[in-house]
């Protein structure tokens, strides 16, 4: 029997993705003094409005230009523009982002032609309005938050003389993440740009008076001089070149392209770790050194518990490939791995890692939680985002959170899961988490192993 298996499902039942424009909408919030304004429905607005304010426990405010039956009918362009009017008024954004939804591209709305005459009327023709076309049937939140990266660079990059701020593009991670990912570069002594930058834009401090738009964010004039980088680093391995910015800046522009997985785990750590030596021509601090030592050190305390572990991963690729290499170094051999997209490039970088797994797996491109759960007889542990309590309700499997969105939980905008420490601390809630659910039924399990049909005290 082949120890992997690819599988689609031709119904979707329970997705374990989201639509493109929620992907849009965190993109944007990346960039400093940013406005987002949905294409649609009001509906449409409001539901990622408090998909986004449950997982960060902020303040997420997102236009819309309120499309109804007439404009369905006779076309959406007032709405826009009145949208568009009164986002400029009530915020005063430095950048517009456009997203259309599924009605708007339904009825084929020109949201390029609209901002572009918009902007020409009011001799704004310089103003940024980035539109995307994002419908939610296009693809998911991986596809839109890519793709809106990608128009936003390719809007705002000018030709410029070559300097030495390193560009680095991340995926949609934890705010704690990007701090992560900041402080490894100050050790590395690397000069950079990064896109998007949420790391407070998404998690505020605490401050009086309420600002409509935070603060933070990556600056509109780094993102113009991105285009005479040394290189950009793009941690995007899943990412296909027409949704790539560092492939935009990389055939314009020529700025070199260095395509890494999500710094999770001691060997994507250690290929990050290298690429910044390459560019600061300096060793690996000391203090970077003794923490990829505490890694180390983490994994041996652990391998007697983790080895146990087998496990269902799920959600957006680069995260999903992350987290399966994390696994496989420390014995949590997947079960299950799938992923909401239908993205090409996961399968072929999965499939070597794969074979080291004894048990078979299972790889569902597309997938959704109730192919997940047929398909996950073995499994005890499940890892990804909050929508997986649908495996721990139907098959009692412990779920381990990361990714987006987490609902049942506070602070998942604080969950550090990268570089050395953030790897040992996600290793950690892995362990902990098998442990606990062992523990909880060593007393059932012994009973019904050796007196089938006996309750235990726990049991009543």
């Amino acid at each position: 029997m082949e120890k992997q298996t690819l599988s689609y499902r031709s119904v979707t039942e329970n997705p374990c993705k989201m639509c493109m424009p929620m992907g849009g909408i965190l993109a944007f919030k990346g960039v400093e003094r940013s406005m987002v304004l949905l294409h649609g429905s009001q509906g449409c607005s409001t539901y990622m409005r408090r998909h986004i304010a449950e997982h960060f426990n902020e303040p997420i405010d997102v236009g819309s230009s309120s499309l109804n039956e007439k404009g369905t009918i006779y076309g959406g362009e007032k709405n826009l523009r009145q949208g568009l009017d009164n986002l400029i008024k009530v915020y005063n954004p430095s950048l517009i982002g456009v997203l259309t939804t599924c009605l708007a591209e339904t009825i084929g709305e020109d949201i390029d032609r609209v901002a572009s005459a918009y902007l020409q009327e009011r001799g704004q023709e310089e103003f940024p309005i980035v539109t995307v076309s994002s419908p939610g049937y296009g693809g998911s939140e991986f596809e839109g938050y890519w793709m809106t990266l990608t128009r936003i660079v390719t809007k705002l990059a000018q030709k410029v003389e070559k300097h030495n701020k390193v560009n680095i593009i991340v995926p949609f991670i934890s705010p704690a993440d990007i701090r992560e990912l900041k402080r490894i570069l100050q050790l590395m002594k690397i000069e950079y740009t990064l896109l998007p930058d949420f790391s407070d834009t998404l998690d505020q401090p605490f401050a009086r008076p309420y600002k409509r738009i935070p603060d933070g964010g990556t600056k509109l004039r780094d993102i113009a001089r991105m285009s005479g980088a040394p290189g950009t680093i793009q941690l995007g391995v899943c990412v296909a070149e027409g949704i790539s910015p560092g492939k935009y800046l990389e055939d314009t522009f020529g700025v070199p392209l260095y395509n890494l997985p999500i710094p999770m785990g001691i060997e994507n750590t250690d290929r990050l770790v290298n690429v910044l030596q390459e560019f600061s021509g300096r060793a690996t601090p000391k203090s970077l050194l003794q923490e990829r030592g505490r890694l180390l050190d983490a994994m041996i305390d652990s391998h007697k518990y983790n080895f146990q572990g087998r496990s269902v991963i799920f959600g957006e690729p680069e995260l999903v490939y992350a987290v399966t290499k994390t696994c496989l170094e420390n014995g949590v051999f997947p079960v299950v791995v799938s992923s909401g997209s239908k993205n090409a490039k996961l399968p072929e970088l999965l499939k070597a890692q794969l074979e080291q797994v004894p048990q078979q797996m299972h790889f569902l491109n597309g997938g959704d939680f109730a192919g997940i759960l047929a398909k996950s007889e073995g499994a005890n542990i499940a890892i990804g985002s909050s929508e997986g309590k649908y495996l721990s309700e139907k098959a009692g499997m412990p779920l381990v959170r990361i990714g987006f969105p987490i609902h049942d939980r506070v602070g998942g905008q604080r969950l550090l899961s990268v570089g050395y420490t953030g790897t040992a601390m996600f290793l950690d809630r892995i362990t902990n988490t098998l442990l606990e659910h062992k523990l909880a039924n060593y007393r059932h399990n012994v009973y019904e192993k050796f007196y089938p049909g006996t309750k235990t005290v726990t049991e009543g």
